[in-house]
Protein backbone atom coordinates (compact mmCIF):
# COMPACT_ATOMS: atom_id res chain seq x y z
CA UNK A 1 0.00 0.00 0.00
CA UNK A 2 0.96 3.57 -0.45
CA UNK A 3 0.46 6.56 1.28
CA UNK A 4 -0.17 10.55 0.36
CA UNK A 5 -0.53 13.56 2.10
CA UNK A 6 -3.81 15.68 1.05
CA UNK A 7 -4.20 19.57 1.08
CA UNK A 8 -7.34 22.16 1.94
CA UNK A 9 -5.49 24.88 2.87
CA UNK A 10 -7.44 25.43 5.49
CA UNK A 11 -7.40 28.84 7.71
CA UNK A 12 -9.89 29.07 10.17
CA UNK A 13 -11.13 32.61 11.81
CA UNK A 14 -9.90 34.96 13.07
CA UNK A 15 -7.10 36.22 10.24
CA UNK A 16 -3.99 38.11 10.76
CA UNK A 17 -1.45 39.70 8.74
CA UNK A 18 0.38 37.23 7.09
CA UNK A 19 -1.36 33.75 8.14
CA UNK A 20 -1.91 32.86 4.54
CA UNK A 21 2.00 33.30 3.81
CA UNK A 22 2.72 31.27 6.39
CA UNK A 23 0.18 28.42 5.60
CA UNK A 24 1.68 27.99 2.13
CA UNK A 25 4.83 28.04 2.71
CA UNK A 26 4.59 25.84 5.85
CA UNK A 27 2.47 23.52 3.44
CA UNK A 28 5.64 23.67 0.98
CA UNK A 29 7.67 22.71 3.79
CA UNK A 30 5.76 19.60 4.43
CA UNK A 31 5.32 18.61 1.30
CA UNK A 32 9.25 18.68 0.82
CA UNK A 33 9.80 16.89 4.44
CA UNK A 34 7.00 14.27 2.80
CA UNK A 35 9.10 13.73 -0.34
CA UNK A 36 12.31 13.08 1.94
CA UNK A 37 10.57 10.66 4.25
CA UNK A 38 9.29 8.46 1.31
CA UNK A 39 5.78 9.11 0.91
CA UNK A 40 4.35 8.62 -2.53
CA UNK A 41 1.79 11.49 -3.11
CA UNK A 42 0.83 15.19 -2.13
CA UNK A 43 -2.70 15.85 -3.41
CA UNK A 44 -4.08 19.14 -3.40
CA UNK A 45 -7.67 20.52 -4.24
CA UNK A 46 -9.16 23.27 -6.40
CA UNK A 47 -11.60 25.05 -4.51
CA UNK A 48 -13.15 28.54 -4.98
CA UNK A 49 -14.95 30.90 -2.12
CA UNK A 50 -14.85 28.09 0.59
CA UNK A 51 -13.81 30.53 3.76
CA UNK A 52 -11.17 29.15 6.02
CA UNK A 53 -12.56 25.28 4.87
CA UNK A 54 -10.00 26.07 1.64
CA UNK A 55 -7.73 28.70 0.83
CA UNK A 56 -6.65 26.30 -2.23
CA UNK A 57 -8.01 27.71 -5.88
CA UNK A 58 -4.79 27.57 -7.60
CA UNK A 59 -3.33 24.57 -7.16
CA UNK A 60 -1.95 23.80 -10.30
CA UNK A 61 0.53 27.06 -8.82
CA UNK A 62 1.06 25.23 -5.58
CA UNK A 63 1.82 21.76 -6.96
CA UNK A 64 4.54 23.34 -9.80
CA UNK A 65 6.23 25.18 -6.46
CA UNK A 66 6.43 21.35 -5.35
CA UNK A 67 7.68 20.08 -8.15
CA UNK A 68 11.32 22.12 -7.98
CA UNK A 69 10.88 21.37 -4.34
CA UNK A 70 11.18 17.90 -4.43
CA UNK A 71 12.62 14.49 -6.50
CA UNK A 72 10.24 11.87 -6.62
CA UNK A 73 6.89 12.64 -4.67
CA UNK A 74 3.98 12.16 -6.80
CA UNK A 75 2.24 15.37 -7.62
CA UNK A 76 -1.67 15.05 -7.36
CA UNK A 77 -4.83 16.97 -8.68
CA UNK A 78 -7.19 16.20 -5.76
CA UNK A 79 -8.77 17.66 -7.83
CA UNK A 80 -9.09 19.85 -10.69
CA UNK A 81 -12.75 20.85 -11.24
CA UNK A 82 -13.86 20.13 -14.86
CA UNK A 83 -17.17 21.51 -15.80
CA UNK A 84 -16.20 24.19 -18.41
CA UNK A 85 -17.70 27.32 -16.53
CA UNK A 86 -15.29 26.52 -14.11
CA UNK A 87 -11.73 26.34 -16.09
CA UNK A 88 -11.60 25.79 -20.14
CA UNK A 89 -10.56 22.47 -21.20
CA UNK A 90 -7.87 23.19 -23.47
CA UNK A 91 -6.69 25.67 -20.30
CA UNK A 92 -7.16 22.40 -18.40
CA UNK A 93 -4.86 20.09 -20.79
CA UNK A 94 -2.14 23.04 -21.04
CA UNK A 95 -1.62 23.40 -17.35
CA UNK A 96 -1.50 19.55 -16.87
CA UNK A 97 0.83 19.28 -19.58
CA UNK A 98 3.38 21.74 -18.50
CA UNK A 99 3.13 20.68 -14.46
CA UNK A 100 4.27 17.10 -15.72
CA UNK A 101 7.22 18.13 -17.89
CA UNK A 102 8.13 20.66 -15.22
CA UNK A 103 8.02 17.88 -12.56
CA UNK A 104 9.54 15.51 -14.89
CA UNK A 105 6.39 13.18 -15.21
CA UNK A 106 4.75 13.22 -11.57
CA UNK A 107 1.83 14.28 -12.09
CA UNK A 108 -1.87 12.42 -10.94
CA UNK A 109 -4.67 13.97 -13.20
CA UNK A 110 -7.31 14.04 -10.90
CA UNK A 111 -10.89 15.68 -11.59
CA UNK A 112 -14.43 16.40 -10.03
CA UNK A 113 -17.21 18.50 -10.29
CA UNK A 114 -18.21 20.21 -6.84
CA UNK A 115 -20.95 19.88 -4.56
CA UNK A 116 -20.69 23.40 -3.47
CA UNK A 117 -23.17 26.04 -4.16
CA UNK A 118 -20.96 28.83 -3.23
CA UNK A 119 -18.25 27.32 -6.48
CA UNK A 120 -21.16 25.82 -8.73
CA UNK A 121 -22.89 29.29 -8.52
CA UNK A 122 -19.65 31.39 -8.33
CA UNK A 123 -19.08 30.22 -12.19
CA UNK A 124 -22.25 29.35 -13.56
CA UNK A 125 -22.21 25.77 -13.34
CA UNK A 126 -25.62 24.18 -13.62
CA UNK A 127 -26.42 21.94 -10.65
CA UNK A 128 -28.32 19.67 -12.61
CA UNK A 129 -25.54 19.59 -15.70
CA UNK A 130 -22.42 19.34 -13.90
CA UNK A 131 -21.99 15.32 -14.13
CA UNK A 132 -22.20 15.79 -17.22
CA UNK A 133 -19.79 18.82 -17.99
CA UNK A 134 -17.44 16.84 -15.86
CA UNK A 135 -17.53 13.95 -18.10
CA UNK A 136 -17.66 15.65 -21.63
CA UNK A 137 -14.90 17.84 -20.80
CA UNK A 138 -12.34 15.05 -19.04
CA UNK A 139 -12.74 13.05 -21.93
CA UNK A 140 -12.16 15.73 -24.56
CA UNK A 141 -9.04 17.25 -22.25
CA UNK A 142 -7.29 13.66 -22.63
CA UNK A 143 -7.95 13.60 -26.50
CA UNK A 144 -6.63 17.53 -26.27
CA UNK A 145 -3.36 16.22 -24.23
CA UNK A 146 -2.77 13.14 -26.83
CA UNK A 147 -3.90 14.06 -30.35
CA UNK A 148 -2.41 15.93 -32.63
CA UNK A 149 -3.74 18.38 -33.49
CA UNK A 150 -7.12 17.95 -31.95
CA UNK A 151 -9.52 17.80 -34.38
CA UNK A 152 -12.10 19.90 -32.73
CA UNK A 153 -15.40 19.11 -31.02
CA UNK A 154 -19.30 20.84 -30.39
CA UNK A 155 -19.95 19.26 -27.38
CA UNK A 156 -23.35 20.37 -25.03
CA UNK A 157 -21.14 22.26 -22.43
CA UNK A 158 -18.38 23.98 -24.62
CA UNK A 159 -16.93 23.73 -28.33
CA UNK A 160 -13.71 24.46 -30.03
CA UNK A 161 -11.94 24.36 -33.33
CA UNK A 162 -8.95 22.30 -34.36
CA UNK A 163 -6.24 23.28 -32.46
CA UNK A 164 -2.97 21.50 -31.67
CA UNK A 165 -3.08 21.81 -27.90
CA UNK A 166 0.53 22.31 -26.39
CA UNK A 167 3.05 20.95 -25.04
CA UNK A 168 2.07 17.45 -24.76
CA UNK A 169 2.81 15.78 -21.17
CA UNK A 170 5.99 13.84 -20.52
CA UNK A 171 3.79 10.96 -19.09
CA UNK A 172 2.01 8.76 -21.91
CA UNK A 173 -0.18 8.71 -22.98
CA UNK A 174 -1.11 10.39 -20.16
CA UNK A 175 -0.78 11.53 -17.12
CA UNK A 176 -2.49 8.73 -14.46
CA UNK A 177 -7.22 9.56 -14.38
CA UNK A 178 -8.55 10.13 -10.86
CA UNK A 179 -11.99 11.23 -9.89
CA UNK A 180 -13.41 12.66 -6.76
CA UNK A 181 -15.88 9.72 -5.17
CA UNK A 182 -18.45 10.35 -1.97
CA UNK A 183 -20.54 7.44 -2.54
CA UNK A 184 -20.26 4.29 -3.85
CA UNK A 185 -22.28 5.13 -7.28
CA UNK A 186 -19.42 7.03 -8.00
CA UNK A 187 -16.70 4.70 -7.49
CA UNK A 188 -18.55 2.23 -9.46
CA UNK A 189 -18.83 5.17 -12.40
CA UNK A 190 -14.98 5.29 -11.78
CA UNK A 191 -14.57 1.75 -12.15
CA UNK A 192 -16.39 1.84 -15.32
CA UNK A 193 -14.76 4.62 -16.90
CA UNK A 194 -11.33 2.93 -16.32
CA UNK A 195 -10.22 5.80 -13.99
CA UNK A 196 -8.90 5.92 -10.13
CA UNK A 197 -11.31 6.28 -7.32
CA UNK A 198 -10.38 9.19 -4.79
CA UNK A 199 -12.86 8.61 -1.92
CA UNK A 200 -13.60 11.23 0.78
CA UNK A 201 -16.33 8.97 2.64
CA UNK A 202 -14.23 8.40 5.43
CA UNK A 203 -14.89 4.77 5.58
CA UNK A 204 -13.72 1.65 8.08
CA UNK A 205 -11.45 -1.18 6.27
CA UNK A 206 -14.75 -2.93 6.42
CA UNK A 207 -16.29 -1.02 4.14
CA UNK A 208 -13.89 -0.01 2.75
CA UNK A 209 -13.44 -4.04 1.72
CA UNK A 210 -16.45 -3.82 -0.13
CA UNK A 211 -16.20 -0.81 -2.22
CA UNK A 212 -12.71 -2.43 -3.11
CA UNK A 213 -14.50 -5.32 -4.16
CA UNK A 214 -16.85 -3.91 -6.17
CA UNK A 215 -14.40 -1.43 -7.44
CA UNK A 216 -11.65 -4.54 -9.60
CA UNK A 217 -15.24 -6.25 -10.26
CA UNK A 218 -16.17 -3.54 -12.82
CA UNK A 219 -12.75 -3.10 -14.23
CA UNK A 220 -12.66 -6.58 -14.99
CA UNK A 221 -15.63 -6.81 -16.41
CA UNK A 222 -17.36 -3.18 -17.50
CA UNK A 223 -14.41 -1.04 -17.90
CA UNK A 224 -14.86 1.42 -21.06
CA UNK A 225 -11.79 3.73 -20.44
CA UNK A 226 -12.85 7.51 -20.95
CA UNK A 227 -8.93 7.95 -21.59
CA UNK A 228 -6.39 7.02 -23.32
CA UNK A 229 -5.36 4.67 -20.72
CA UNK A 230 -6.63 2.30 -17.53
CA UNK A 231 -5.59 3.86 -13.81
CA UNK A 232 -7.20 0.96 -11.69
CA UNK A 233 -6.44 2.72 -8.25
CA UNK A 234 -8.66 2.93 -5.42
CA UNK A 235 -7.35 5.41 -2.68
CA UNK A 236 -9.42 6.53 0.88
CA UNK A 237 -8.66 9.30 2.96
CA UNK A 238 -8.23 9.40 6.68
CA UNK A 239 -7.65 11.43 9.55
CA UNK A 240 -3.85 12.09 10.57
CA UNK A 241 -1.59 12.38 13.81
CA UNK A 242 1.31 9.99 14.98
CA UNK A 243 2.59 10.37 18.41
CA UNK A 244 3.74 8.07 20.94
CA UNK A 245 1.46 9.13 23.56
CA UNK A 246 -2.23 8.64 22.03
CA UNK A 247 -3.70 11.49 24.21
CA UNK A 248 -1.14 13.62 22.87
CA UNK A 249 -1.80 12.18 19.46
CA UNK A 250 -5.22 13.31 19.64
CA UNK A 251 -4.70 16.35 21.54
CA UNK A 252 -2.53 17.66 18.26
CA UNK A 253 -4.61 16.15 15.39
CA UNK A 254 -8.37 15.20 16.07
CA UNK A 255 -9.83 18.55 16.56
CA UNK A 256 -8.24 19.18 12.83
CA UNK A 257 -9.77 16.68 11.66
CA UNK A 258 -13.13 17.19 13.26
CA UNK A 259 -13.14 21.10 11.80
CA UNK A 260 -12.55 19.32 8.19
CA UNK A 261 -15.53 17.54 8.79
CA UNK A 262 -17.54 20.51 10.07
CA UNK A 263 -16.28 22.78 7.54
CA UNK A 264 -16.74 20.90 5.19
CA UNK A 265 -20.56 19.99 6.24
CA UNK A 266 -21.26 23.96 6.62
CA UNK A 267 -20.06 25.02 2.71
CA UNK A 268 -21.89 21.67 1.48
CA UNK A 269 -24.66 20.41 3.27
CA UNK A 270 -25.98 22.49 6.52
CA UNK A 271 -24.35 25.76 6.66
CA UNK A 272 -26.13 29.34 5.98
CA UNK A 273 -22.93 31.48 4.89
CA UNK A 274 -22.37 35.57 4.31
CA UNK A 275 -18.84 36.08 2.17
CA UNK A 276 -16.43 38.03 4.49
CA UNK A 277 -18.61 37.82 7.63
CA UNK A 278 -19.47 34.09 8.57
CA UNK A 279 -16.98 32.61 11.26
CA UNK A 280 -17.32 29.23 10.76
CA UNK A 281 -14.53 27.99 13.75
CA UNK A 282 -16.37 30.38 16.07
CA UNK A 283 -19.48 28.38 15.00
CA UNK A 284 -17.77 25.34 14.96
CA UNK A 285 -16.63 25.97 18.63
CA UNK A 286 -20.22 26.41 20.13
CA UNK A 287 -20.39 23.11 18.20
CA UNK A 288 -17.49 21.10 19.11
CA UNK A 289 -19.24 19.04 22.04
CA UNK A 290 -22.25 18.03 20.14
CA UNK A 291 -19.27 16.47 17.13
CA UNK A 292 -18.20 12.84 17.31
CA UNK A 293 -14.76 12.13 18.09
CA UNK A 294 -11.98 11.68 15.30
CA UNK A 295 -10.15 8.72 17.26
CA UNK A 296 -7.79 6.21 16.57
CA UNK A 297 -10.48 4.76 13.69
CA UNK A 298 -9.44 7.58 12.12
CA UNK A 299 -5.72 7.41 11.55
CA UNK A 300 -5.17 9.19 14.66
CA UNK A 301 -3.05 7.26 17.68
CA UNK A 302 0.40 6.07 18.35
CA UNK A 303 2.55 4.20 15.59
CA UNK A 304 1.25 0.39 17.10
CA UNK A 305 -2.71 1.89 16.58
CA UNK A 306 -2.09 3.21 13.16
CA UNK A 307 0.09 0.31 11.97
CA UNK A 308 -3.40 -1.85 13.03
CA UNK A 309 -5.35 0.83 11.92
CA UNK A 310 -3.69 0.47 8.04
CA UNK A 311 -3.16 -3.02 7.89
CA UNK A 312 -6.95 -3.15 7.93
CA UNK A 313 -6.90 -0.91 4.39
CA UNK A 314 -4.02 -2.84 3.30
CA UNK A 315 -6.31 -6.00 3.59
CA UNK A 316 -8.99 -4.75 2.05
CA UNK A 317 -7.38 -4.29 -1.07
CA UNK A 318 -7.09 -0.62 -1.07
CA UNK A 319 -3.90 0.82 -3.06
CA UNK A 320 -3.16 4.46 -1.19
CA UNK A 321 -4.36 5.96 1.84
CA UNK A 322 -4.43 9.46 1.64
CA UNK A 323 -3.50 11.32 5.17
CA UNK A 324 -5.60 14.71 5.88
CA UNK A 325 -2.59 16.67 8.51
CA UNK A 326 -3.43 20.13 7.83
CA UNK A 327 -6.90 20.53 9.05
CA UNK A 328 -8.09 23.36 11.16
CA UNK A 329 -5.37 24.59 13.84
CA UNK A 330 -2.96 21.59 13.58
CA UNK A 331 0.39 23.43 13.99
CA UNK A 332 3.11 22.96 11.59
CA UNK A 333 5.55 21.29 13.86
CA UNK A 334 3.19 18.55 14.77
CA UNK A 335 2.45 17.48 11.46
CA UNK A 336 6.46 17.45 10.71
CA UNK A 337 6.57 15.34 13.73
CA UNK A 338 3.75 13.02 13.45
CA UNK A 339 4.91 12.73 9.60
CA UNK A 340 8.94 11.69 10.57
CA UNK A 341 7.59 9.15 13.28
CA UNK A 342 5.22 7.68 11.03
CA UNK A 343 8.35 7.11 8.37
CA UNK A 344 10.08 5.57 10.77
CA UNK A 345 8.04 3.30 12.93
CA UNK A 346 5.14 2.81 10.30
CA UNK A 347 6.06 2.84 6.88
CA UNK A 348 9.03 0.43 6.42
CA UNK A 349 6.77 -2.33 6.70
CA UNK A 350 3.95 -1.40 4.02
CA UNK A 351 6.91 -0.45 1.86
CA UNK A 352 8.58 -3.99 1.71
CA UNK A 353 5.28 -5.30 0.95
CA UNK A 354 4.41 -2.75 -2.13
CA UNK A 355 6.62 -3.73 -5.01
CA UNK A 356 5.06 -7.86 -4.92
CA UNK A 357 1.75 -6.04 -4.58
CA UNK A 358 2.49 -3.72 -7.36
CA UNK A 359 3.61 -7.08 -9.94
CA UNK A 360 0.52 -9.24 -8.70
CA UNK A 361 -2.10 -6.28 -9.69
CA UNK A 362 -0.35 -5.40 -12.71
CA UNK A 363 -0.37 -9.32 -13.95
CA UNK A 364 -3.80 -9.71 -13.44
CA UNK A 365 -5.41 -6.70 -14.40
CA UNK A 366 -3.36 -6.94 -17.69
CA UNK A 367 -5.98 -9.21 -19.41
CA UNK A 368 -8.91 -6.92 -18.06
CA UNK A 369 -7.30 -3.49 -19.32
CA UNK A 370 -6.99 -4.96 -22.65
CA UNK A 371 -9.93 -5.80 -23.17
CA UNK A 372 -11.09 -2.19 -21.66
CA UNK A 373 -8.85 -0.35 -24.33
CA UNK A 374 -10.62 -2.52 -27.23
CA UNK A 375 -13.66 -1.43 -26.31
CA UNK A 376 -13.08 2.06 -26.19
CA UNK A 377 -14.23 4.36 -29.25
CA UNK A 378 -11.35 6.54 -30.03
CA UNK A 379 -11.94 10.09 -31.51
CA UNK A 380 -10.94 9.94 -35.28
CA UNK A 381 -8.02 11.75 -36.06
CA UNK A 382 -8.10 14.14 -38.98
CA UNK A 383 -6.10 13.50 -42.52
CA UNK A 384 -3.73 16.02 -43.57
CA UNK A 385 -5.84 17.12 -46.10
CA UNK A 386 -8.70 17.56 -43.78
CA UNK A 387 -6.42 19.86 -41.23
CA UNK A 388 -7.85 23.30 -41.39
CA UNK A 389 -5.57 25.93 -42.53
CA UNK A 390 -5.85 29.15 -40.59
CA UNK A 391 -4.69 33.12 -41.85
CA UNK A 392 -2.72 35.09 -39.51
CA UNK A 393 -5.25 38.46 -38.59
CA UNK A 394 -2.41 40.98 -40.52
CA UNK A 395 -3.29 38.40 -43.34
CA UNK A 396 -6.70 38.73 -43.40
CA UNK A 397 -6.72 42.21 -42.70
CA UNK A 398 -4.77 42.59 -46.14
CA UNK A 399 -6.40 40.59 -48.19
CA UNK A 400 -10.19 41.96 -47.48
CA UNK A 401 -8.60 45.30 -48.07
CA UNK A 402 -7.44 44.44 -51.48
Amino acid sequence: MQFGIFYEHQLPRPWAEGDEHKLFQDALDQVELADRLGIDYAWEVEHHFLEEYSHSSAPEVFLAACSQRTQRIRLGHGIVLMPPGYNAPARIAERIATLDLVSNGRVEFGTGESSSLAELGGFHVPVEEKRAHWREALEQVCNMMVMDPYPGYVGESFSMPCRNVVPKPLQKPHPPLWVACSNRETIHLAARLGIGALTFAFVDPAEAARWVEEYYAIIETECTPIGHTVNANIAMVTGFSCHEDEAEARRRGEDGFRFFGYGLGHHYIFGAHKPGRTDIWANFEKARATLPSAGQARGIGTPDQLREHLLGFEEAGVDQVIFIQQGGRNRHEHICESLELFAEKVMPEFREREAARQADKAARLAPAIERALARKHWMPALADDEIPEMLALGRQIAEAEK
